[in-house]
């Protein structure tokens, strides 16, 4: 009898994650389905496993924050909900422990037998750490950093945990750092916040650093070999945030409106990039020395790497250059939403090791782990709008297209976890046309400055790239070097820095896509398409086929390609 384990992280980044009898089934982010950008509240991802699963245990992440509850009950909201459809499932809540979900996505999808994991993230969970308080205030701590040993199945030891405080408490006893700065995190936000970005959008920072260099000019971010922000720079605000004080220093302190240069490079200044280049530079060299912490602390030559700053693909391809000794796994899910992933894999070993059964195995092999959506013909058929023209096309055609220099969407099989389109919910173009990335960042309304992906046949990608001793990068997780007789080849996928981030793709992972990769490099002699997100700025990426329909009303994306199908649909460009 199969033991169904639904856990769910509510917070930005809202998730829904089913594991039966060990095995991940299933997962999806609540954006997706309710069309709200990083929608905190994952009921309707609940609602897709409670459907097509009976569920025997729901497992709560989160950070311990968010109630949710029933007043007329005193239930939890979401606890309500799978009574409501399964009023014997066990409940679990663990949202005081939200590291050791990221810990749990990373350990269990790298395949290690033992490892050391490494949380690097915004904000946690609440501390339980006791405080002497000061009257009238309340304070806490927020988990920022954490080194874990791990060995399977599910023997996790905290061996290292820095804190950061909301206020500078007068710390009672603790045996952990409790640190009242920003912390790497916390910095990079601060930067993204400074630069005219969301708290959360540490993506478009990143984006801007290469523009930047070092500059004397811009004050030291953080206190030397410490991790913890200049307290004259940064002010924290934990859980959620953080800001320059600009006003301390006249290099920093620049009136224009920051979003102005968004659209118009002429208004970036110096300063604006170069403290982007400086916070990617100094926070991965920080992330660096936290893994040979770990490396010093454990033992350990397996290292997993999650929390937000997983997502940092600058970083990611520094560690392989800096420690090419060590097997460095970064888990591909490594925003809020994956612990849910987690929390279910741990808590069903929990399960499996009650009933002496064997525990298996499962490393992340796929993120095609979105809903299973049966589509045929004849609903694409019904559709259809008279403006619309709805024909059938091979690979070829397709190829063809994009060589032409069109613009491509694609919508095929179940939707990517996590943040990265990888070919079944992608806009693909051509690569080496140079002013390739103006054109698709000014139809997806995107700033000027945001670099894209590339997706190449897997056996072509060391001809192309420096993979620096890896085999294959199937999840976007690297920005790579070209190889130096390549450079110049591929302009509109090619960042200022000469590095693009690459999804290397096999027939095995996803034939459609790469059959299609393949026409192209027949016409074209370049094994690589251009990849970026089917989405427009500010939207979540497209979930269903009417999302996919939608998005090309009201945007100027004319083509719609449904491989499974040999469809493409083309909808009148809305210029």
């Amino acid at each position: 009898m199969t033991y169904n384990v639904m856990a769910i992280n509510p917070g930005h980044n809202g998730s829904a994650a089913l594991v039966v009898d060990g095995k991940l089934e299933y997962y999806i982010e609540e954006e997706r389905m309710s069309r709200m950008k990083r929608d905190a509240n994952p009921f309707r991802a609940m609602l897709y496993c409670m459907e097509n699963y009976h569920i025997d245990a729901l497992v709560i992440g989160g950070t311990g924050q968010e109630e949710h509850r029933l007043n007329w009950t005193g239930e939890n909201s979401y606890q309500a909900l799978v009574r409501k459809f399964n009023p014997d499932a066990k409940i679990i809540n663990v949202g005081n422990q939200h590291h050791m979900g990221h810990v749990g996505s990373a350990f269990y999808g790298s395949g290690f037998d033992t490892a050391a994991a490494i949380v690097v993230d915004g904000s946690g969970s609440r501390s339980t750490i006791e405080w002497e308080r000061m009257e009238g205030q309340d304070m806490y701590a927020y988990e920022t950093e954490s080194i874990y040993q791990c060995s399977f199945p599910g023997d996790f030891e905290e061996v290292f945990k820095r804190y950061a405080e909301n206020q500078i408490p007068r710390i009672v006893e603790t045996d952990r750092e409790i640190d009242s700065t920003v912390t790497t995190v916390k910095a990079y936000e601060a930067v993204s916040m400074y630069l005219g970005f969301g708290f959360i959008e540490a993506g478009k920072t990143m984006g801007l650093a290469p523009y930047g260099k070092k500059d004397s000019k811009i004050p030291k971010l953080f206190y030397q070999d410490t991790g913890r922000g200049d307290q004259n720079l940064f002010v924290p605000q934990y859980p959620a945030g953080a800001y320059i004080d600009s006003e301390r220093y006249d290099y920093l302190n620049i009136k224009i409106d920051p979003t102005r240069w968004h659209k118009d490079p002429s208004l970036l200044s110096n300063a604006q990039k170069n403290i982007a280049w400086a916070v990617q530079e100094e926070t991965q060299k920080y992330v660096a020395e936290l893994i040979e912490k770990a490396v010093d602390m454990t033992g350990e030559k397996n290292i997993v790497i999650s929390g937000g700053y997983g997502l940092n693909v600058i970083a990611n391809y520094y560690y392989r250059e800096r420690f090419p000794e060590l097997n460095i796994y970064v888990d591909p899910i490594s925003h809020d939403g994956g612990t849910s992933i987690g929390n279910a894999k741990l808590f069903a070993h929990v399960h499996i090791g009650e009933e002496n059964q064997e525990h298996p195995r499962d490393p992340l092999t796929t993120l095609y782990l979105g809903p299973k959506y049966d589509i045929k013909s004849e609903d694409i058929e019904d559709l259809v709008e008279d403006s619309m023209e709805l024909t059938d096309v091979t690979d070829v055609d397709v190829a063809q297209l994009i060589k032409d220099r069109n613009i491509v969407s694609i919508f095929q099989g179940r939707s990517e976890a996590g943040p990265r389109a990888l070919g079944n919910r992608s806009i693909v173009y051509d690569p080496t046309d140079p002013n390739g990335k103006d054109k698709v960042n000014t139809v997806k309304g995107r700033e000027w400055f945001r670099p894209f992906a590339g997706s190449i046949m897997k056996e072509h990608a060391k001809e192309w790239f420096d993979l620096r001793g890896l085999d294959e990068t199937p999840y976007m997780m690297y920005a790579m070097e070209m190889q130096p007789e390549k450079i110049g080849e591929l302009p509109s996928v090619t960042h200022v820095d000469g590095t693009c981030r690459i999804q290397t793709v096999s027939q095995e992972q996803n034939e459609n896509y790469y059959n299609l990769i393949n026409e192209f490099y027949k016409l074209s002699g370049v094994p690589l398409l251009f990849n970026t997100s089917f989405n427009l700025g500010g939207q979540p990426l497209v979930e269903t086929i009417f999302d996919a329909i939608h998005t090309l009303k009201n945007s100027q994306l004319e083509y719609l390609y449904l491989p499974e199908l040999g469809k493409l649909l083309k909808v009148p460009n809305q210029e």
